[in-house]
């Protein structure tokens, strides 16, 4: 067994490393879309700054359709435009392609109900003073929700390294591949518990980073 970890331990650094990377790039691209989206789906509701009933229900009902369906299904069923945008369905560039897609969809419905529990007499108090609508938007309203938003990126986060262990099913990198590679398919029982720890304490680390953050917007 000290000889397997010998083998193993540089492997599972590297699969660390991986995670982290598509981790990253998935909660950027996915978290700035669906923020845009999020504001969007907001905005445009009955009675808000840009209210448009075609826009919401176009994007209501796409984030229905996406949101709902397991990450393992989803990945395969992009795969069309997964070619045709990376040019391959394997390996972590369409792996982060398809996880940024589902993310963004995640993220937008987590930023518009949080904005929905915004205090609408801010809102008012704003336009009162004459802010234009985007003006409201970009340092009213998301300021205003920034406590709550940052736990719901937390647990976006959080939802996205669950979505990354999925990866190595279709030949994506990672811890996922690892305990896929080096546990399950060689009846290693312990490989599978060590890359169980390692994601139990990346997201617990998650979990702290976020909680701080939030209290810190709570207190500014």
């Amino acid at each position: 067994m000290n000889r397997d970890w010998d083998v193993l331990t540089p492997i599972l650094l590297d699969s660390v490393r991986e995670t982290l990377s598509i981790v990253s790039i998935t909660v950027a691209v996915g978290g700035v879309l669906g923020l845009v989206l999020g504001v969007l789906l907001y905005a445009t509701r009955k009675g808000n700054l840009l209210h448009n009933a075609v826009v919401f229900t176009v994007l209501n009902v796409a984030v229905n359709v996406v949101r709902p369906i397991p990450f393992i299904i989803f990945i395969t069923a992009v795969g069309p435009l997964t070619l045709a945008v990376v040019g391959t369905t394997i390996g972590n560039e369409a792996v982060i392609f398809a996880m940024s897609i589902m993310a963004t969809f995640v993220t937008a419905r987590i930023v518009e109900q949080n904005l929905v529990a915004t205090d609408p007499g801010v809102i008012e108090a704003a336009r009162a003073m004459g802010a234009s609508r985007l003006r409201i938007l970009v340092t009213v309203l998301i300021p205003e929700a920034l406590a709550p938003l940052v736990l719901g990126y937390t647990f976006l986060l959080i939802g996205i390294v669950d979505m990354s262990a999925l990866a190595g099913y279709v030949g994506g990198g990672g811890l996922g591949n690892f305990a896929i590679v080096y546990g399950y398919q060689r009846f290693n029982w312990e490989v599978t518990l060590v890359t169980v720890l390692v994601i139990i304490a990346l997201v617990q680390l998650a979990q702290l980073l976020g909680n701080w953050l939030a209290r810190k917007a709570l207190h500014r």
